[in-house]
């Protein structure tokens, strides 16, 4: 979906949830949208800044974390970034797959693979935290 109908549909999301699209977390949104693959807080400060002149990095941080809550991103703690989630709601556990190569980032569903790491970890008395994994290696584009 294209940055017009994502944004839409975030807007739209928000309001079913409750809560509201502010016109700072609206322009945070789009500026990651703007980037292809994972994006750091800085990034997205130094972008608001061009736009808006004066902006504070609590005012960036506190915006990402709402999209983060309403499932619009993910947090990439590996990577100490963040990614566009392109299905909202998205409380499932992914593997973030980036490509070393050209930087495309894609998501899958980790689930069923964690589940099976979590029922060892178990047998050891240890509990995994929820997170999302990164896998990194080249995509189908950059293989051929």
């Amino acid at each position: 979906m294209d940055s017009a109908t994502y944004l839409a549909a975030a807007e739209q999301h928000c309001s079913q949830q409750g809560c509201k699209l502010t016109a700072v977390r609206r322009q945070v949104l789009e500026l990651v949208l703007r980037h292809q693959g994972v994006v750091k807080a800085y990034q997205i400060l130094a972008d608001l800044q061009k736009e808006r002149g004066l902006a504070a990095p609590p005012t960036v941080y506190r915006a990402l974390d709402f999209l983060v809550e309403q499932g619009l991103l993910h947090r990439v703690d590996a990577l100490n970034g963040f990614i566009v989630c392109r299905h909202f709601e998205c409380r499932h556990e992914g593997l973030i797959l980036v490509c070393e190569t050209c930087g495309q980032v894609g998501e899958v569903d980790a689930g069923s693979c964690l589940a099976a790491l979590r029922a060892a970890s178990a047998g050891m008395g240890f509990t995994v935290n929820p997170q999302n994994l990164v896998i990194t290696g080249q995509c189908k584009e950059c293989t051929a």
